[in-house]
């Protein structure tokens, strides 16, 4: 399946990148039915359900040569594996406590060659390195995830949002995100994307 969705909203990728956003759909719909990694009613809509979700993040911030992200909670490869894609020159380092997940992960990152992630089968609580941005896309609720990542960040700001967290989310976020609300900047992923199922979603970028 061509990935019309995508150069829809990034027309400048290479044809490399094209290639790479391409295979996708193959290999998801593949490893999906042998290791459920996305909803089997959503493998029609895999590029604008989570491909150009997880890319939301790259409309909020693009990340500069150098940065490390590490992606906690990432199930199949999402937001990591397309922001690996969009950010060759960025390393990306993905963690989810199911083992089969990351087996997906490193199958999906090695048959399209992206050189620059890794993957681990570990809690995000145990990772010891530190990144200059951690992603997700809605694991679980706003505090318990700060209380997870918070000694994670990396002091040396150098892109044009200072290092922190990039959460994609929808739904009631006052409420979610409780004391934590003021300190964080929602960006509607609908002023970027126009497809409905963006009207509610965003992401919330938490500097730490």
């Amino acid at each position: 399946m061509k990935p019309d969705i995508i150069l829809k909203y990034f027309p400048n990728i290479s044809e490399h990148q094209t290639k790479q956003f391409e295979q996708l759909y193959d290999l998801y719909l593949l490893w999906n039915a042998q290791i459920n990694v996305i909803s089997r009613k959503d493998t029609e809509l895999l590029f604008e359900h989570h491909v150009l979700h997880s890319l939301g993040i790259a409309k909020v911030m693009e990340f500069k040569s150098g940065t490390k992200i590490l992606d906690v909670g990432t199930g199949g490869g999402f937001p990591g594996i397309p922001l690996a894609i969009l950010f060759p020159e960025s390393t990306f380092h993905l963690v989810d406590s199911i083992g089969k997940k990351i087996k997906v992960v490193n199958e999906v990152s090695a048959a399209i060659g992206l050189t620059n992630l890794t993957a681990q089968h570990e809690r995000a609580e145990k990772i010891k390195d530190k990144y200059h941005f951690i992603v997700s896309r809605a694991v679980t609720a706003f505090p318990e995830f700060y209380n997870w990542v918070n000694h994670k960040i990396l002091k040396d700001n150098f892109n044009d949002l200072a290092n922190g967290i990039l959460y994609l989310k929808g739904g009631d976020l006052q409420v979610e995100f409780g004391n934590h609300y003021k300190k964080a900047v929602f960006y509607d992923l609908k002023n970027y994307f126009e497809e409905e199922f963006f009207e509610t979603k965003k992401v919330v970028h938490y500097k730490l």
